[in-house]
């Protein structure tokens, strides 16, 4: 298999990665073969899922742009990904120039991506951490440089905390995140469910699957177990919802059913 220009030698080019395959969904051009043959082996299963990314990307910027009216200028994107057109840094500083950006992800390629991507940009920067170590994310240069937790910032989570086991124990990880953050931050967040697929679960179960022997589980929460890393935060009307319902900019009754499945909402801290 040739490597791509892009790709950092220090990957393994034969193994998926879930950053790439959602960059697939997403119509991007950043992954290989063997991410897309797992793209296509879960989308046997639950062929809505490239719907069900582009329903995350749209409650993204329009979750962004509610944070900007609502004057926040600081943004820290964990578990950020491969960027593709209308990226975190694109939809605030186009709102607000000015807005400060910081993207987090553990994907080597996702970093490289993001670097490529950020040259010149001095309102926005990279940081290669993971969110089950929130420490080295508050404590990095990036952030050190960019972000003032002093002041409100917006925090996404957007299809992420559905690869963190419980047994990583994500919501200590959410609790140390914000506890850090100023009063007037926001949490921004989406996870998938089994609740609004159009599918009996046992059919989506198949897709799970393809995720769990890629060595990469994909954890499906109820919507009571999603809301639960809303504590310690007041929630935004219209609270955690299905995606094309959170303050939609078209009429979600005509979206694709797909769009439907799992949860998103934005919180705000007392």
């Amino acid at each position: 298999m040739e490597r791509p220009a892009w790709a950092p030698r220090s990957i393994d080019i034969s193994v998926p990665s879930v950053s790439r395959i959602y960059d697939h969904y997403l119509g991007g051009s950043h992954n290989f073969e063997v991410d897309r043959e797992a793209a296509r082996r879960a989308m046997e299963f639950l062929p809505g899922l490239p719907r069900i990314a582009q329903a995350n990307r749209a409650f993204m910027r329009r979750a962004v742009r509610f944070a900007v009216d609502e004057g926040i200028t600081q943004f820290l994107d964990i578990g950020s990904g491969i960027p593709t057109f209308g990226n975190v840094h694109e939809v605030a500083q186009s709102a607000r120039p000015g807005a400060r950006v910081v993207y987090v992800d553990h994907d080597p390629v996702a970093v490289a991506h993001s670097e490529a991507v950020l040259v010149g940009n001095a309102d926005a920067g990279v940081v290669p951490a993971d969110l089950r170590k929130p420490r080295e994310i508050l404590s990095s240069p990036a952030v050190q440089g960019l972000i003032d937790l002093n002041r409100p910032v917006a925090l996404l989570l957007v299809a992420i905390l559905h690869f963190v086991d419980d047994a990583d124990d994500p919501y200590s990880a959410l609790a140390e995140l914000r506890d850090a953050l100023a009063p007037g931050s926001l949490l921004l967040l989406t996870h998938a469910s089994y609740e609004g697929i159009p599918l009996p679960p046992q059919r989506a179960e198949g897709a799970v699957d393809v995720y769990k022997d890629i060595r990469h589980p994909l954890i499906m929460r109820s919507r009571d177990e999603i809301a639960r890393f809303f504590e310690g935060y007041d929630m935004v009307e219209p609270g955690l919802v299905p995606m094309p319902n959170w303050r939609p900019d078209t009429a979600p009754e005509d979206e694709d059913p797909y769009a439907f499945s799992g949860f998103a909402g934005v919180g705000r801290t007392a």
